[in-house]
């Protein structure tokens, strides 16, 4: 077997390893991250899934004829496993879960959109009738529908860190007017984009998270797309609001390790052979809604 380097990086789930100046290979391991604490047992097959709803809608995107409409394009160079780079190329270690992408200048904020009421907005709402800086009316239950969505980034934190929910206008005084303009605009569009297409599927996007680079002056998405890690997806069919509707993603785990107890803070605690497998069929069944939704 071909000795394999180090990742130059090492994040949550992914690992990066850079091939040159210009590219990168992207891995997603099987490594579940829940409060931005690492677990020590992975969800199997969780990286294999990730990369493949990803590339499914960065596909769509590039199909939408979104990126010309606003001006952005995608961090995808080659997603086949026999075309990677050596010596990843069809290793069995990467296959199904490594993508060669473009490297960028990252922009250091999450840039989240929000359909719903739900999960830390839902906390900011009932502490100040407001998420991220933006005034909501009053009366609103858990898990209620906005009047439209709402764009309320978070600053990007380091591995072990909290991510921190911050205004626009922060945003504005680190990126600038007109960039923070473009990234707003962007992800609602995309967010609007893919949630129409899931409601086809019987699923509503509640929330999402997108991460964009610089690369010649231009707009990249880049990490990955509308996944179950970085988004909150519902079933229509149970969806009520005023209730915390289950979602297809680790908010089972979120939700067994509070009963628990935890703080929070590492080390993570062990989970149950049923709760993995749980997780496990949840992120297998959006992926089969996904393909669904985009005909696949």
């Amino acid at each position: 077997m071909v000795n394999l380097p180090e990742p130059d990086y090492r994040g949550k789930v992914r690992d990066l390893f850079f091939i040159d100046r210009e590219r990168m290979l992207v891995r997603a391991s099987d490594r579940l991250s829940a409060f931005d604490v690492v677990f020590g047992q992975p969800i199997p097959d969780k990286g294999r899934i990730l990369t493949r709803v990803s590339n499914l809608w960065f596909e769509a995107l590039r199909k939408s004829g979104l990126q010309q409409e606003f001006e952005f394009e995608d961090h995808l160079l080659e997603t086949a496993d026999d075309r990677l780079p050596e010596p990843f190329c069809n290793h069995p270690d990467f296959v199904g879960r490594s993508v060669l992408v473009r490297r960028t200048e990252r922009v250091d904020f999450e840039c989240v959109v929000r359909g719903y009421l739900a999960g830390s907005g839902w906390k900011d709402y009932q502490r100040s009738g407001a998420v991220c800086g933006h005034s909501l009316p009053e009366g609103l239950r858990q898990a209620d529908l906005l009047p439209e969505p709402i764009f309320t980034p978070a600053t990007k934190a380091a591995l072990g860190d909290h991510d921190e929910n911050v205004s626009t206008e922060y945003m504005v005084a680190k990126l600038g007017q007109r960039r923070t303009d473009r990234l707003r605009e962007i992800s609602i569009a995309i967010f609007n984009f893919a949630s129409q297409r899931m409601q086809s599927a019987g699923i509503l996007l509640c929330d999402t998270k997108f991460e964009f680079g610089i690369r010649n002056d231009r707009i990249v998405l880049i990490d990955e797309a509308l996944t179950p890690d970085s988004s909150r997806y519902w079933d229509q069919s149970t969806y009520e609001p005023g209730t915390s509707p289950p979602g297809f993603d680790k908010q089972f785990v979120r939700d067994y390790v509070e009963q628990l107890g935890w703080n929070k803070k590492p080390p993570a605690p062990q989970l149950p052979d049923d709760v993995i497998q749980k997780t496990r069929g949840l992120y297998e069944e959006i992926e089969r809604r996904i393909e669904g939704a985009l005909g696949i």
